[in-house]
């Protein structure tokens, strides 16, 4: 194909060439997301604009767009579609409205001409704002807003100049950004939602100009900022009172938006985007509990791809200069205090109760977690992070760091490592590094702590993973468990076991081995002192001599925890000790009144 076939004798838009220019449009934005991230100043400095309309669009690449397709009307319903599900961020969801708005204005017409296209996109550029609770200038609404506004309805045979007009318009209007957002003025730099349509806008032109679908090279066009990542402001500058980035997908019939943005409004929420159909809606919102917005969802639809992003940890990425970044998953057990100070990011597994499913730790706390344990009638279950969730954090910390190192849930007994490996080939694999504890709970824990230190230190990746490979066979984990009747009706223990254990009056004490399992190695008869009972038991088994770094969980249990980690420190030098609510990694499994003991050295 050459430019003279691209200028159209007939101002008509087809479905094969319409897809094109979008792949060339949503390519030209995914090579720009490192420069996208580093702009990111507004509404909250978090750093992920670039990450979250990559995603966007990488759903829309990877559905609609890679299917080939006659009609125009169809291809843009199934984009608008792919881009609601696959919405993240602010400025994602609300692209995904933009595109729902043009697909309902083209409706099933097979061709456009360039006067119903112009239609068209005032339409999304309406719906788009429409999306908002509360509509900013500055923003990419005003960049949409310019490119409705330069596309003339009464267009000639050049379709190319048409658009370049627009275009050109559209640059304008994402120049006067910072006059608009005094944010913007400060850090020197345009608004990351409104750059991003602009580079969607540069790769359509570009296909019309050359009829090449070719994105490679692109990032190096366009040079980033890298002053710009300074610019992204204090800790402070994301508002303490809506801390996290919520999202998910509702379906259904007749979904009632005009009542769930009422809903939503109750909450106090900020950066209300309601974006999509009567039947599918793309829900994004800042909170400060993210279940709470969750529960509020699930009363208008099925909610499903919940995500929560803790907006201080990105802002900690964004401005900071450490060289490493360390996640792990939430079976890790680890101080919360622990967890912001070393800026230790987060992916969090499924929970299930029934037809409900929860971010674990994050949609569902770790306290409402024991109290559905406890008032429920089925039982819960627990599920690995899909890959996706992986790659969306590993692609957003790689933009502000060198690289990365996962510290993950052993892989003997989930499959939570092999996601994370999945996501890593994805992205940057030079630069991702997984780590198998072969531990769970506070042993994993303890073990993402080190890897942070070493990290805020200046060490490499390679000396971390190193030193993770000497700490793994030394950091040890036992479990004791006051009932099994949750690890009976969860499989995991013969249902002819509990009359035996009850009758015997004996309470089950296992550890994490060398495989990496968590396999019975004992038990305490009768209920007296317990906790200082186990304290012995595991004081006994353990090298003397050293120093230990110990971190006690508790399911449910705070005064047992506290007793078992005094009852440590008697017997044990404790270098440092913690008290932590163990997840539901463990809580599924063993039940309410649980402990859990995690020991490191500590030299």
């Amino acid at each position: 194909m050459n430019a003279a076939t691209l200028t159209f004798p007939r101002p008509l838009i087809r479905g094969p060439a319409l897809r094109r220019a979008l792949i060339a449009g949503a390519r030209r934005v995914i090579a720009q997301r490192e420069a996208l991230n580093k702009i990111n100043v507004f509404p909250v400095p978090d750093g992920d604009t670039g990450s979250n309309l990559a995603f966007t669009l990488g759903g829309v690449l990877a559905g609609a767009l890679s299917r080939r397709t006659q009609g125009a009307g169809d291809l843009l319903r199934r984009v608008g579609e792919d881009a609601v599900d696959g919405a993240r961020g602010n400025s994602g969801a609300i692209l995904a409205q933009f595109f729902t708005g043009v697909a309902e204005a083209v409706g099933t017409a097979r061709a456009l001409e360039a006067a119903a296209l112009a239609r068209a996109v005032r339409a999304g550029a309406n719906s788009a704002r429409q999306a908002l609770s509360e509509p900013r200038e500055g923003t990419i609404l005003s960049v949409i807003s310019a490119f409705a506004d330069g596309l003339d309805t009464r267009a000639d045979d050049d379709l190319g100049s048409w658009f370049a007009r627009a275009l050109e318009r559209s640059r304008r209007a994402l120049a006067a950004t910072p006059t608009q957002l005094p944010v913007l003025a400060k850090a020197g730099v345009v608004d990351a939602g409104a750059q991003g349509f602009v580079d969607l806008l540069e790769g359509i032109h570009d296909f019309i100009a050359s009829g090449a679908v070719d994105a490679a090279g692109v990032a190096d066009e366009l040079p980033a900022d890298l002053e710009a990542a300074e610019a992204h402001g204090e800790l402070g500058d994301a508002d303490p009172e809506h801390r996290w980035c919520s999202e998910c997908l509702l379906v259904g019939e007749g979904l009632d938006r005009a009542g769930l943005r009422a809903a939503v409004g109750e909450l106090g929420a900020s950066c209300v985007v309601i974006a999509g159909s009567h039947t599918r809606v793309r829900l994004h919102a800042h909170v400060a509990q993210p279940s709470q917005l969750f529960e509020v969802a699930g009363r208008f639809g099925r909610v499903e791809g919940a995500k929560a992003d803790d907006m201080h940890a990105q802002a900690r990425t964004a401005a900071g200069g450490v060289g490493v970044a360390v996640i792990t998953d939430s079976a890790a057990d680890l101080p919360d205090e622990e967890l912001r100070r070393l800026n230790i990011h987060m992916v969090p597994a499924r929970v299930n109760f029934g037809d409900q499913d929860y971010l674990d730790k994050v949609g569902l706390s770790t306290a409402e977690f024991y109290r559905k344990l406890r008032t429920e009638l089925v039982l819960p279950r627990t599920s690995q992070p899909p890959p996706g969730d992986f790659r969306r954090q590993f692609e957003f910390l790689l933009s502000h760091h060198r690289e990365l190192v996962y510290v993950g849930l052993s892989r003997a007994v989930s499959g939570t490592l092999q996601s994370a490996e999945t996501a890593a080939q994805r992205c940057s694999p030079g630069r991702t590094h997984v780590f198998d504890t072969g531990n769970a709970s506070g042993g994993e824990g303890l073990l993402a702590m080190r890897a942070a230190e070493m990290a805020v230190a200046g060490a490499t990746s390679a000396q971390i993973l190193e030193e993770l490979a000497r700490l793994k066979p030394l950091t040890q984990t036992w479990a004791m468990a006051r009932n099994i009747s949750h690890a009976v009706r969860g499989g995991r223990i013969p249902a002819w076991a509990k009359p035996v254990v009850e009758w015997l009056g004996l309470t089950p004490l296992a550890k994490v081995k060398d495989s990496g399992r968590l396999g019975v190695v004992g038990g305490l008869f009768g209920q007296s002192r317990l906790p200082e009972r186990y304290a012995e038991y595991v004081a006994k088994r353990v090298a003397k001599g050293r120093r230990y770094r110990v971190v006690v969980g508790h399911c449910d249990a705070p005064e047992d925890g506290q007793r078992l980690l005094a009852a440590l420190r008697e017997r044990l030098e404790v270098a440092q000790g913690w008290l932590v609510e163990t997840g539901s990694a463990v809580g599924a499994h063993a039940g309410p009144g649980a402990l859990v003991v995690s020991l490191q050295p500590a030299d």
